[in-house]
């Protein structure tokens, strides 16, 4: 039995390692990428052009993300600890931040939200010197790197609940659900991102990547209110290991876990306060 798993470990390993520069880099012609100049985007009331992005992506985007739009800026290679990850990479038109199913493309809101939102712990600021016109511009900037935003369309949001009243029972549950699809090992039993698995993760890049800390006061990079919490675990971070748990816990299950993550926080919530009244112990690493 052993013997065998070795046998299919060697495979995979191997297996990935083939694949690997298929989705290393897309490397697009200027061409290609010009051939687009006419993508558009349509958010917030604004119909959004390339032409009128160039400026403004020169001027802010270029040193990092580069003029190809493959995270190749001239400032890229010094990105190091901690302001990972690595600039995206916007030919591969893969995104982490999204209302959409995973492996799905962005809505053109959903690009825009992230313009104006910044990704803490990286090299991404809040870009609120722009206007909505502005940003709505860059987002087609951002999508005319990427052909597939030319073969696919944007998955459709996913559907969130409204959001039920904390209890002591759903704070329970939640940890439960925090121990069976086994959080705990990238971000730790206790949120703090030393999970048995952290320092082995890597994007699909092959990139170093470190799961989010739930204790040190950063926003998650996707958004900090309850729905944004929720909207990660159903949709995960595309291009990361954090994977897509719509299939694993159900839409109650998932507010639980919004509720004792949010326990772990240091931000005010009600979870914490409901919490102190539980003396909840951390999950076993060892179940």
């Amino acid at each position: 039995m052993r013997t065998t798993l070795l046998t299919w470990s060697l495979l995979l390993s191997v297996a990935v390692m083939l694949a690997l520069p298929s989705i290393s880099r897309a490397q697009l012609t200027t061409e290609d990428i010009a051939s687009r100049d006419n993508m558009e985007s349509h958010v917030a009331g604004y119909t959004g052009h390339v032409h009128d992005a160039a400026y403004d992506y020169r001027r802010y985007c270029v040193g990092c993300h580069g003029e190809m739009g493959d995270g190749n800026g001239e400032v890229a290679q010094w990105l190091e600890p901690p302001m990972w990850p690595k600039p995206r990479d916007f030919q591969l038109g893969i995104f982490k931040c999204r209302s959409t199913p995973t492996g799905t493309l962005p809505t053109d809101d959903d690009l825009f939200d992230t313009i104006a939102r910044g990704l803490d712990r990286s090299a991404m600021p809040i870009w609120n010197q722009f206007t909505k016109y502005q940003r709505a511009n860059l987002v087609a900037y951002v999508k005319h790197f990427s052909p597939r935003f030319v073969s696919e369309k944007p998955g459709t949001p996913i559907v969130i609940p409204p959001e039920p009243e904390v209890t002591p029972e759903r704070i329970k549950n939640g940890r439960e659900v925090f121990a069976r699809v086994q959080c705990w090992k990238c971000h730790g039993v206790q949120g703090m991102a030393n999970g048995p698995s952290a320092s082995t993760l890597t994007d699909d890049l092959g990139y170093k990547i470190v799961p989010f800390n739930f204790t040190d006061g950063t926003r998650p990079k996707c958004g900090d209110t309850d729905r944004d919490i929720y909207r990660i675990f159903m949709t995960g971070l595309d291009g990361t290991p954090m994977p897509s748990f719509a299939d694993n816990i159900k839409p109650d299950e998932a507010w639980d876990l919004v509720f004792y993550l949010r326990t772990f926080m240091q931000q005010k919530s009600k979870a914490k306060e409901v919490a102190k009244t539980l003396s909840l112990k951390p999950v076993s690493a060892n179940p």
